[in-house]
C-alpha cells in the first residue's frame, strides 16, 4: 500500500467501538485513523445520524486528528444514486440512508466502505447489488467490508 487508504466509515462502526460484540476489532481499526495509517472519510450523513447516539459514541470522532479526516457532504448526485439502488431493488425503501452511505462512498472514490451493518450493507447479495448498479451506471466498484477484515 502506498500512502494510506481512504476508508468511508458508516455510523455502525462508531457504535461498534463500544459494543461488546464488535469492540475488539473496532478499537484497533479506529487506531489506524488516529495514527494516520488510514484516512477517515467522514460524512455529513454520519454526523446527522450520530446526533441520536450516546455522547461517548458522538465524541469518538474527536480522537481522530483533523488532518486524518476528509469530510464529505451529501450531494444531489449521491441522493440520486441512492434512489437508483432502491429503484433497482438492491434494498427496500426503508434502507434509503444505507443507500446514501454507499452512494457517497462510491462517488467520493473511497477505497473501502467499513460497516457493521450486515443486513443492508456487508452482505454478499447486497454488495453484488450495489456494485451491479455502480457498474451499470459507470461508477467504480466499491469494496464493502467489516473492520475485522480490514485490519486482518
Amino acid at each position: 500500500m502506498i500512502g494510506y487508504e481512504r476508508i468511508y466509515v458508516d455510523t455502525s462502526v462508531f457504535g461498534g467501538y463500544f459494543e461488546i460484540e464488535f469492540k475488539q476489532w473496532t478499537k484497533p481499526f479506529m487506531e489506524k485513523f488516529i495514527s494516520g495509517e488510514f484516512k477517515l472519510l467522514y460524512c455529513q450523513l454520519t454526523e446527522i445520524e450520530l446526533i441520536k447516539a450516546q455522547a461517548q459514541v458522538r465524541d469518538l470522532i474527536k480522537l481522530i486528528p483533523e488532518e486524518h479526516i476528509e469530510f464529505l457532504s451529501i450531494t444531489s448526485m449521491a441522493v440520486s444514486l441512492a434512489d437508483i439502488y432502491i429503484k433497482e431493488n438492491v434494498v427496500g425503501k426503508t434502507s434509503i440512508e444505507d443507500c446514501r452511505h454507499i452512494a457517497i462512498a462510491t462517488l467520493s472514490n473511497a477505497d473501502i466502505l467499513a460497516s457493521w451493518n450486515f443486513k443492508h450493507m456487508v452482505n454478499v447479495n447486497r454488495i453484488r447489488g450495489y456494485n451491479s448498479v455502480n457498474y451499470k451506471y459507470g461508477y467504480k466498484i466499491l469494496d464493502i467490508r467489516i473492520p475485522r477484515e480490514i485490519i486482518s
